[in-house]
């Protein structure tokens, strides 16, 4: 099973070019992302890789990347994410970033979208468009943490 685990803004914005833009400020969408990843295999892009001190714990972290250097201990390369997931025997949960995301979108069995609401935070890299091929399953309360309102999403591909 291919899961993809984004937060996004009301324009389907991910970051931008420093990051993202409400990192630390939603501690329940951290919890989420952990509870749902914790124990699996994650791949990120090599933006996302790059970004990191250390391996997410408890997690395979592999690194979508063309780059052909060592990556730190702990982080595995993979050289063709959609090989990767086309060929995956376990599940495979894909963070990010855009690119991957863009590249793989059609890959995926599940979307967790964590949708913030009514906000646009000026992001310069986003989520692919998806609406057309995928339909939302479930959606929490809004939660309101930090001054952001957001839900927590499920989208599967349309029939």
């Amino acid at each position: 099973m291919i899961r993809f685990i984004a937060v996004i803004d009301s324009k389907q914005g991910l970051a931008d070019d420093n990051g993202i833009p409400w990192q630390g400020l939603l501690p329940t969408d951290i919890a989420f992302f952990r509870s749902k990843s914790i124990h699996g295999n994650l791949m990120m892009g090599y933006g996302w890789y790059v970004e990191q001190k250390k391996p997410l714990p408890e997690r395979k972290n592999l690194v979508a990347t063309t780059k052909t250097e060592p990556l730190r201990p702990g982080f595995e390369a993979v050289h063709d994410a959609r090989a990767y997931l086309q060929n995956a025997k376990e599940d495979i949960w894909v963070g990010g970033g855009a690119l991957l995301f863009a590249s793989t979108l059609d890959l995926a069995n599940v979307l967790y979208i964590t949708q913030l609401k009514d906000q646009d935070w000026h992001c310069t890299k986003f989520f692919p468009p998806y609406k057309d091929k995928f339909q939302m399953v479930s959606e929490s309360e809004p939660i309101t943490e930090s001054g952001i309102t957001y839900t927590f999403q499920v989208w599967k591909p349309k029939k």
